[in-house]
């Protein structure tokens, strides 16, 4: 079996090359030439990019060609066509378009990755519009995981894995680990969405706008236990994600 990874190098994609190559799979990175001949399963993902959905759509319509027996597509938390998010909008259409192909496919559906959080590096005050927010952060190293299981296993075709980390945490608990790790106070402030617009572009200034107001209004304060579930692991927590990437955050 031959296991064809799209964004090899991103987020995720690149820890999940390790995982499949410790399972022993055969995987090959695809390009944007999307050339998916003799593969057997296709991991799909792409970043948040103008380009996202005519890219994975393409994808899709060459795995049906080729034959491809099974993909395996990361998505967002809530996709849906009908989402005011537009990340979450696209995520929905790519879907939507998977479904009508007829192909067997799984859903992954990460929470906010903790390496967002990578953005406030080196960290000194974490500056966001969260407010009290609870968000079930996922370390991507456990998505990749997942996505290895499913992409190597049998039984999983029509599901939709909803994957967080082990708790709902707010940014001050964020802020109370990165002064752990960094040796230093790190302090979380609040400011409005208005502020958290300012000197961004509009697509960018919405987009993150909008996931944060989703995130304080509840959206990712549940857990699940689908990471133990299917890797036999617990979700890594923030405080073992901040040590292993101290370095980053004491820039």
């Amino acid at each position: 079996m031959t296991v064809l990874v799209t964004g090899a190098t991103g987020n995720v994609g690149a820890h999940l090359v390790r995982s499949l190559s410790q399972r022993g799979a055969k995987l090959r990175a695809v390009g944007r030439d999307l050339d998916l001949s003799g593969g057997d399963r296709l991991f799909l993902a792409c970043g948040n990019v103008p380009e996202q959905v005519a890219f994975e759509c393409a994808a899709i319509d060459a795995a049906v060609a080729a034959g491809v027996k099974l993909i395996v597509k990361l998505s967002g938390p809530d996709a849906s066509v009908h989402s005011p998010r537009i990340f979450e909008r696209w995520h929905g259409e790519i879907e939507q378009h998977l479904a009508r192909s007829g192909i067997p496919h799984v859903l992954l559906r990460p929470r906010a990755f903790m390496t967002n959080l990578f953005a406030y590096a080196p960290a000194g005050t974490l500056f966001a519009p969260a407010g009290n927010a609870q968000i079930s952060f996922i370390d991507p190293r456990d998505v990749a995981d997942v996505a290895s299981v499913a992409l190597t296993g049998d039984g999983h075709d029509g599901n939709v894995y909803t994957l967080t980390g082990p708790a709902a945490i707010t940014f001050e608990q964020v802020a109370a680990e990165l002064s752990t790790v960094c040796g230093r106070p790190v302090t979380y402030v609040h400011v409005t969405d208005d502020q958290a617009r300012e000197g961004l572009p509009p697509f960018v200034a919405d987009a993150i706008v909008g996931i944060f107001r989703s995130q304080r209004a509840g959206s990712m304060s549940d857990t699940t236990d689908t990471v133990l579930r299917l890797t036999g692991h617990e979700p890594r927590s923030f405080a073992t994600f901040a040590r292993d990437h101290a370095a980053v955050f004491r820039g």
